[in-house]
């Protein structure tokens, strides 16, 4: 058994399915909590709350992944797409319900909704981003894109920033989480950019300044 665990192949793998495992958990919970009827006095706002909120805090784990591989921590890289896809996942579940609970399949209820409340047409224009990231997560049309894969799914970092309008937008007086997700998606976009500007040689620390 120690030697099976050595093994680098099965070591992957066996981490690929607890990631897995563990992201689609909430999916189980809240299924749990239908079927229990232990969603509270408000199912569907707890139905809409908790899916919105597990996308967010794992598209905070995808944006993640790039810095903490920089910083020496690459595990959580390997496993970003998977990841992706849950917050997609979770991003759509959360659609559903609004569909199903708020708007009823009605395609005038929905435009109605879109016009009238502008944190569900942002929350929707994030969806649409998510979209065509979700569909080019393979390796197949990532080789066949080539560089514009890498350039198709920047519009991550603007799907953070529809997300994070979205919860201020919805909050109202209590916008805590929406201000703490908007920080953390701040840092990763600044850390992102920072590192780009210095393989690009344009930005130097100020102590490699001063020494000239």
């Amino acid at each position: 058994m120690q030697t099976v665990w050595r093994d680098k192949r099965w070591q992957d793998g066996a981490l690929r399915v607890l990631v897995f495992l563990l992201a689609l958990a909430p999916f189980g919970l809240i299924v749990y909590g239908v079927l229990a009827d232990t969603l509270g006095p408000d199912p569907a706002e707890s139905l809409m709350h908790q899916t919105g909120e597990w996308a967010i805090r794992l598209l905070v784990l995808v944006l993640a992944a790039r810095p903490a591989a920089q910083m020496g921590w690459p595990r959580l890289f390997h496993y970003r797409r998977m990841l992706g896809l849950f917050v997609f996942f979770y991003v759509t579940l959360h659609l559903l319900v609004f569909a199903q609970v708020y708007v009823g399949w009605s395609g005038t209820i929905l435009g109605e909704e879109l016009l009238e409340r502008p944190y569900v047409m942002v929350g929707f224009a994030a969806w649409v981003l998510l979209v065509p990231l979700a569909i080019t997560s393979t390796h197949v049309l990532r080789r066949r894109l080539g560089r514009r894969w890498k350039q198709l799914h920047q519009a991550v970092y603007g799907v953070a920033a529809l997300a994070t309008l979205h919860m201020l937008w919805l909050s109202r007086s209590d916008i805590g989480d929406a201000v703490v997700y908007g920080v953390l998606f701040a840092i990763l976009l600044g850390w992102r950019g920072l590192h780009k500007l210095r393989k690009q040689g344009g930005f130097r620390p100020m102590a490699g300044r001063a020494k000239k």
